[in-house]
């Protein structure tokens, strides 16, 4: 395994509470640097006995038709603003908040002024059954809503694992704004990639859907990727290493040809039964209680890096393209 300077991530990024955004493509990579890391969200995953709180949304309509809403534990400012149809911009805004706030339980936000035409909130109605196989993010999907709406109803956060025969919350989608509504503008990640690391990216994400392996160990996977090649397939690295995971030929990882190609890369990685290298190397799905395990503790497992706290500085990031792309 190569052992990568961490590159540099570009912008702060916003903490968790205020929700994720949509991918936007750059074309500048990642350089090397030793610039301050970015805030790394590392959380324990709740056991299978902390079931979801109900969906909740404790407004009180104004007579002046002012919306306000109480904050209770597991709320975002941007599932907020999703479970009323409005955008996080403006609830930041109406409230003096800005991207790196934190709300508190107990704390009262305005979510629509007296004088919004926004579109009426949406009111969490349906629910949805966990079976094997879910993530959150495909739940979301089937049902026309954001990932992070249904984390914010269930308080939820990125790194939860979900358990077949939970019951989720699910919020109605929201209808389409009235003419009077403002667009949302476009969006961006707070580390965007470029076409090449998008691709990789995607690659990432299918052969992890593919393999069925849970959200966050594909979103250990994409930030393993991130701090060992910038997700690109280099032809280079620390002694023998080569590839998106800079593995080496010399270890047992595959020749050369093979860890160039992304594919086999990939799958290697992520190990388990249907590993082509078979027990020749370990891969995340090969290690006992990964789930358990912080974010760049299972990174490290599999990579055995010489700086092994780096992984975890691309937690949230992970989450994000995973959201954006997966």
């Amino acid at each position: 395994m190569r052992h990568l300077t961490v590159p540099t991530r570009g912008p702060a990024l916003p903490l968790a509470v205020v929700g994720s955004l949509a991918v936007a493509l750059s074309t500048a990579p990642p350089a090397h640097a030793d610039a301050p890391r970015p805030h790394s969200a590392t959380k324990t995953a709740p056991h299978p006995s902390a079931l979801p709180r109900a969906a909740a949304v404790v407004a009180t309509a104004q007579e002046s038709g002012e919306i306000r809403h109480t904050v209770v534990p597991g709320d975002t400012v941007s599932g907020i603003a999703s479970q009323f149809g409005v955008r996080t911009e403006d609830v930041l805004a109406l409230n003096g908040l800005s991207w790196e706030s934190v709300i508190h339980p107990g704390q009262e936000l305005v979510v629509r002024a007296a004088d919004a035409t926004s579109a009426p909130a949406p009111t969490p109605a349906a629910s949805h059954t966990v079976v094997a196989g879910d993530t959150i993010s495909g739940i979301a999907g089937r049902h026309g809503v954001s990932t992070e709406s249904v984390l914010s109803a269930n308080g939820l956060t990125w790194s939860s694992i979900i358990y077949p025969g939970q019951t989720l919350a699910l919020p109605l989608a929201a209808t389409p704004a009235a003419a009077t509504s403002s667009p949302a503008p476009a969006a961006s990640v707070s580390v965007p990639l470029d076409d090449e690391q998008s691709a990789h990216a995607r690659h990432i994400i299918a052969v992890g859907r593919e393999l069925g392996v849970p959200d966050r160990g594909i979103a250990i996977a994409l930030g393993a990727a991130m701090q060992e090649s910038w997700i690109r397939n280099l032809d280079w690295g620390d002694r023998d290493s080569l590839g998106l995971f800079q593995q080496r030929p010399s270890t047992g990882w595959g020749t050369e040809e093979k860890l160039r190609t992304p594919d086999h890369a990939i799958r290697a990685f992520f190990g388990g039964p249907l590993d082509p290298n078979g027990s020749m190397t370990r891969g995340l799905l090969d290690i006992p209680g990964w789930e358990q395990m912080s974010f760049a503790d299972a990174a490290q497992a599999v990579q055995i890096s010489a700086y092994p706290d780096r992984y975890g500085d691309w937690e949230h990031a992970a989450y994000e393209w995973l959201a954006a792309l997966g």
